[in-house]
This record gives structure tokens, sequence and C-alpha cells, in this order.
């Protein structure tokens, strides 16, 4: 499978997180807005059951007076091909 470039963690050249009390942990942040809570949910879960992520945590917000006022954001990364893990 190719991956799309448009999600791809990128690290600079030399870039070194070998320091066990300071270690980076890249990851990506996904917003699903919606009119519902079950919406965004909805949404998540279809996203989430198409792409190869691991996802690792999730955050909720409710905005007043919008029109989409649910917003689910799902905190992922991608799950390496098992000959590059």
């Amino acid at each position: 499978m190719d991956l799309d470039p448009g999600l791809c963690l990128h690290v600079p050249e030399g870039f070194d997180d070998t320091d066990a009390e300071t270690q980076v942990h890249p990851m990506a942040r996904k917003l699903f807005p919606a009119a519902t809570a079950a919406e965004a949910f909805g949404k998540a879960q279809e996203w989430v059951g198409e792409h190869d992520v691991f996802l690792v945590d999730v955050s909720w917000d409710f905005t007043h007076d919008e029109d989409l006022p649910c917003t689910l954001s799902i905190y992922f990364t991608f799950e390496p091909e098992p000959e590059d893990a």
C-alpha cells in the first residue's frame, strides 16, 4: 500500500529522540464536526475503519450557537507496515 504524502508525519533528518525522559512520539489529529454527538462518532468510526491507524486518544468539544456544535477529535499514529516494524 502506498502512503498518501498528505497523511505522513515528517521528521527532520538527524532528529534524535533517544533521551528517555523526553522522548517524542509524533501523532496526528483529525476533527469530526457534526450536528449531534452520534453523527460525530459515526463519522469517526467510518474514517478509522477505512485507514490503518492506531487510535491514541480522543477529546470532545461542544460549541454553542454553531451549525455543527459537536466536535470529536481523534489523536492517532500511523500503523507501520510489518516489514518496517
